[in-house]
């Protein structure tokens, strides 16, 4: 055997021991068997604190829902391409509102309640807020947004969740009253 032909052996020899090697590092994983952690908690500590506040804020009307997945609560509107309406879909469907503000019975969705901590502050977390303004605006689905702060007056968050869902009274009442002269 001449030197040609160990040093091809040699790199078919490394080349067989390498490829599989390779091939498990840059293909997905087949083993389905993921594993998970449970969070200590649902909601970090200020959210909850702000929670117990909303309970006695709302009284008997509504019911207060945390952390849920906006997309749940509103939609793409129909009409558009659907690479258009999947790009929106995929803008919200990752984010959660703090709160959600539910009627009691129905559990309709009244209005979204967001906490806003210092993070709120970055320039990333600015894009986000005015994402989802923006998508409530356009569901036409209340916003309510409180500073997060050491305490709170509930009087004061009973007062600013009532100013705004005022206009959202005004709209149903008079719809209400077209409806029943119709």
């Amino acid at each position: 055997m001449d030197l040609v032909q160990l040093i091809l052996i040699a790199l078919g020899l490394a080349i067989m021991l390498i490829v599989p090697f390779i091939a498990r590092l840059i293909s997905p994983s087949n083993d389905n068997s993921y594993t998970y952690r449970k969070h200590k908690a649902l909601f970090s500590p200020a959210e909850r604190s702000f929670l117990g506040v909303l309970d006695q804020a709302i009284g008997d009307q509504y019911r207060v829902l945390g952390k849920v997945r906006i997309a749940d609560v509103i939609t793409p509107q129909k009409g558009m391409s659907r690479q258009h309406w999947q790009g929106a879909f995929n803008r919200i469907s990752a984010k959660h509102f703090d709160y959600l503000l539910c009627d009691k019975e129905s559990l309709n969705v009244v209005a979204a309640i967001e906490l806003d901590d210092n993070s709120h502050q970055r320039a990333n977390r600015q894009q986000r807020d005015q994402l989802i303004t923006d998508a409530c605006l356009t569901a036409e689905l209340p916003l309510i947004r409180f500073s997060a702060q050491r305490s709170y007056h509930i009087d004061k968050v009973r007062s600013s969740i009532h100013t705004s869902l005022k206009p959202l009274v005004a709209t149903k009442a008079s719809q209400h009253i077209n409806q029943a002269t119709i």
